[in-house]
């Protein structure tokens, strides 16, 4: 009996995930088909349009806006945009909130910032993994940033959140990973080590 649910644990560990990951990915798709499908209806008949065009239609969108942001006009235009879009109080605080999250592990951040770190708790040998979000507080009260301090993001595992803490730079020791790799491995309580692939276990 014991080895009939080790069998099916291993099962269920293997297609849960698989699940979970197709479950997501055919929601994107299927909302991006709906959405832009809707667009497509005001351009092509309904005997022209076929499944998957309006995916095709998003994907076309998305790079073409990729390539107008090269452009200096483009990009003061949107500017502005963005600024009177700051402007308006719920707006402001829901638009900033993902923006600052999407452009967390952004590659093009190339500064000091969201350098990674991990910081031991006063009085242990306890040490925390997190990233170096902002060195610079000007414009900001100077209660935030005492002693050389900067601003550090502890993310939790398996869940959306974490804590900001303000740390000397000094009690700070960086980490020679990526950082997409290490918000893999502190989401994952370790266990995805990021580039190198973990061994096959048996149950």
């Amino acid at each position: 009996m014991k080895k009939i649910g080790k069998i099916f644990a291993t099962g269920l560990l293997t297609v849960l995930p698989l699940l979970a990951t197709f479950y997501l990915l055919a929601w994107i798709f299927v909302t991006a088909e709906s959405f832009f499908g809707r667009m497509l209806a005001w351009l092509l008949p309904p005997e022209s349009r076929l499944p998957g065009m309006g995916i095709a239609l998003a994907v076309v969108i998305v790079f073409g806006v990729g390539i107008l942001m090269r452009a200096w006009v483009i990009r003061a235009l949107f500017h502005k945009i963005e600024t009177a879009l700051l402007r308006i109080p719920l707006v402001n605080s829901v638009y900033s909130a993902l923006k600052d999250f999407f452009g967390l592990l952004s590659s093009e951040d190339n500064s000091e910032n969201l350098q990674v770190v991990s910081l031991t708790l006063p009085g242990s040998s306890l040490r925390l993994m997190g990233f170096v979000t902002r060195s610079e507080f000007s414009g900001l009260p100077d209660e935030l940033a005492r002693d050389g301090a900067v601003a550090v993001y502890l993310p939790m595992s398996y869940q959306v959140g974490g804590y900001t803490v303000f740390v000397p730079r000094k009690e700070l020791e960086a980490i020679d990973m990526p950082k997409e790799a290490a918000m893999r491995f502190i989401l994952t309580a370790g266990v995805n080590a990021g580039a190198r692939k973990p061994p096959d276990r048996e149950l």
